[in-house]
C-alpha cells in the first residue's frame, strides 16, 4: 500500500510561479516606459534593478529546480519591496518627498495614474515583489516538508 502523498502544486511549482511572476512585473515595466513612453523616475528605476534580475535567476532556478535560489533571491525581494513601499507611501503622504527628494528628471511624488483611486505603478510593483515573496517562502517550506517526510519514510 502506497501512503506516500502526491506534492502538492505549490511545492512543485512555486519557482516556476514566481518566475512568471517576475515576467510579467519585468514586462509591464517595460511595456510603460517603452510602448507607452512614460519615462521612470529615481525610485521606479531602484524597483527594477530589484526585479529583473529575478527573471533570470528565477528561471535558470526553475528550470534546474534548484530550490537554494530563494536564499539568494528573497533578499533582492525584500529590498525592492521596502523601495516600492516608500515610493507608494511618498506619493500618498507629500511630507515624505521631502526625505529623498528626486531632484532630477521625472518626480517620485506623482502618480502617472490610478486606477481605482489607489494602485499606482509602485503599488503594482510592491503586490508583484509581496507575490514573489509568498512564493518562494511558502513554496520552498512546502518542498522542505515533502523532503523530510521522504527521509522518515527511509
Amino acid at each position: 500500500m502506497n501512503t506516500e502523498t502526491p506534492p502538492s502544486f505549490l511545492a512543485r511549482y512555486y519557482l516556476f510561479l514566481a518566475w512568471i511572476v517576475a515576467i510579467v512585473a519585468t514586462g509591464g515595466s517595460l511595456y510603460l516606459s517603452d510602448v507607452m513612453l512614460l519615462e521612470p523616475c529615481k525610485l521606479c528605476w531602484y524597483q527594477r534593478i530589484f526585479m529583473y534580475p529575478q527573471v533570470i535567476l528565477l528561471g535558470i532556478a526553475a528550470y534546474h529546480n534548484d530550490r537554494r535560489i530563494v536564499r539568494y533571491s528573497m533578499p533582492l525581494v525584500i529590498l525592492g519591496a521596502c523601495v516600492a513601499i516608500y515610493h507608494y507611501a511618498e506619493q500618498h503622504i507629500p511630507a515624505l518627498s521631502r526625505i529623498l527628494p528626486c531632484t532630477t528628471g521625472v518626480p517620485c511624488n506623482k502618480p502617472y495614474f490610478e486606477w481605482f483611486g489607489f494602485i499606482t505603478i509602485p503599488f503594482m510593483a510592491l503586490i508583484a515583489f509581496i507575490l514573489i515573496a509568498l512564493l518562494l517562502w511558502r513554496g520552498s517550506r512546502a518542498a522542505d516538508a515533502i523532503v523530510y517526510e521522504d527521509e522518515e519514510i527511509e
